[in-house]
C-alpha cells in the first residue's frame, strides 16, 4: 500500500484472503457482505444541486419525488477514471424553504436537494475490490475512510455543535467536518505518522525502524516543552548506536511535520466555510494521536478545543473484558465504523441484497481478532 491505496493487488490479495478465511469460520454470509474502506488520497469533493417539479396535482411530495430529485443532484460529469463513492444529501428545499431533512408528505411545487458528492480515482477503488474478490470475498459497499471513522467516534451532539475529525494514520491524514448534523467537508492528505518517522531517520541519519522507536518512546509534539539538556542515548536504542541525541531536536522534527498536517486541516476547515464555527472542537484519532503533547499543539494551531477520540459505545459492542478494552481503542475506529455504516445502509435498504450477520456473529468476529 502507498498513501492509503493498494498499489500491488498480487501482494495485497493473499493477506486479504487469510482474513476472509478466518471470517468464514464464523459466518459464510459475512464473507459475501464485506464493507471496504477507501483510503486513497486521490479523492475529490464537490457540491451538487438537483431540482424537480412536484409531480402530483395536489402538490404533495411523495417518495418518488424525493428519489427523482436526489438522482438529479447526482447527475454530475466525471472523467472516465473517476467513480462516485458517496452521494450525501445535506438538505432538501421546498419552494425556497431550506434546511428540510425529510420532505415526505409536505406540499410544494418545486423540490430541490443539496448534495455532497465524493468521487475517487477508479483504479484505486478497483484494486480494493479486486483484492477482496481474489480472497473469495464479495464487496457490498464502499466507505471513504474518514467517514467510516467519523461514524464510530463522533456523536450526534458533536455533529450538531460542529466538530472536525482528524485521523492521523501511517501514510495519510483524514479529515471530516460536521455542523448542524451535516457533512460540510471531507479530505484525505498524503502525509501521516510514517512521514514523521522518515523525517527523524533523515535528520538523525539512523535506520527507519530506529527512528520509529525513538518517536514512540521519546517523541513529543511541542519542542519548547522539552529541556534543551534532555538527551537520548542511542546505545539504548540500537545495538551499534553511539553518541547522544537531543530530545528537543527530535521534538522539533516532529513538531515541524505536525505543523504541516494541522495547517492542511486548517485550510480544509476554511474551505468548508467553518473557520471559528466548530463549537464541538476537534477529535484526534489514529496511532499518531497518542503522541504526547499533540493535543496541546493541535489546540494551539487550530484554535479549537481538542480531545482524543474513542469509539462511542454501541449496543453490539461486547461488554466483557478484555474485548471491551480493545474495541474502545481508537485503532479499531475504522473497522467499527464500517460495521455501523453497513448497518445504516441495511436499514435504508441500500445494500446489494445481502444481509448483515447477526449481532452474535459480530461479537464472535471481534472476539477472534482481539489480541
Amino acid at each position: 500500500m502507498r498513501r492509503g491505496a493498494i498499489i500491488e493487488v498480487a501482494e495485497a490479495a493473499p493477506a486479504v484472503a487469510r482474513v476472509i478465511a478466518e471470517i468464514k469460520k464464523f459466518s459464510k454470509d459475512a464473507a459475501t457482505n464485506i464493507y471496504a474502506a477507501i483510503g486513497t488520497t486521490q479523492i475529490r469533493v464537490q457540491t451538487s444541486r438537483g431540482i424537480v417539479a412536484v409531480s402530483r396535482t395536489d402538490s404533495e411530495i411523495y417518495q418518488d419525488d424525493i428519489e427523482r430529485v436526489v438522482k438529479a443532484s447526482q447527475a454530475i460529469q466525471l472523467a472516465p477514471n473517476r467513480m462516485v463513492i458517496h452521494s450525501i444529501t445535506r438538505e432538501f428545499i421546498v419552494d425556497g424553504a431550506a434546511d428540510i431533512i425529510d420532505p415526505l408528505g409536505l406540499k410544494g411545487n418545486r423540490l430541490e436537494s443539496n448534495s455532497l458528492i465524493v468521487d475517487a480515482f477508479a483504479p484505486h477503488v478497483r484494486n480494493v475490490m479486486r483484492s477482496v474478490e481474489l480472497g473469495l470475498g464479495e464487496v457490498s459497499g464502499l466507505v471513504f475512510t474518514p467517514l467510516a471513522i467519523a461514524r464510530s467516534v463522533i456523536s450526534k451532539a458533536q455533529k450538531n455543535l460542529g466538530t472536525v475529525l482528524i485521523s492521523i494514520g501511517s501514510g495519510t491524514t483524514g479529515v471530516a467536518i460536521f455542523e448542524e448534523n451535516k457533512l460540510w467537508g471531507v479530505a484525505q492528505f498524503p502525509v501521516g505518522g510514517a512521514n514523521i518517522s522518515g523525517d527523524i531517520a533523515i535528520g538523525l541519519k539512523i535506520p527507519i525502524d530506529v527512528a520509529e522507536k525513538i518517536k514512540r518512546e521519546y517523541g513529543f509534539a511541542v519542542a519548547r516543552d522539552i529541556h534543551s539538556k534532555d538527551m537520548i542515548d542511542l546505545a539504548t536504542i540500537m545495538p551499534d548506536g553511539r553518541g547522544m541525541v537531543s530530545r528537543r531536536l527530535v521534538a522539533e522534527i516532529i513538531q515541524s511535520r505536525l505543523d504541516e498536517i494541522f495547517e492542511l486541516v486548517s485550510q480544509e476547515i476554511k474551505l468548508a466555510g467553518k473557520a471559528g464555527q466548530l463549537a464541538g472542537g476537534a477529535l484526534l484519532v489514529g496511532g499518531t494521536s497518542m503522541l504526547p503533547g499533540i493535543s496541546d499543539l493541535a489546540r494551539q494551531e487550530l484554535k479549537l478545543t481538542v480531545q482524543l477520540g474513542s469509539i462511542i459505545p454501541q449496543d453490539w459492542i461486547i461488554e466483557t473484558t478484555p474485548a471491551q478494552q480493545y474495541i474502545e481503542d481508537p485503532d479499531f475506529a475504522g473497522a467499527a465504523g464500517l460495521i455501523l455504516s453497513g448497518m445504516d445502509l441495511e436499514d435504508k435498504g441500500k445494500t446489494k441484497g445481502f444481509t448483515l450477520p447477526g449481532i452474535s456473529k459480530v461479537k464472535e468476529l471481534f472476539k477472534y481478532f482481539m489480541p
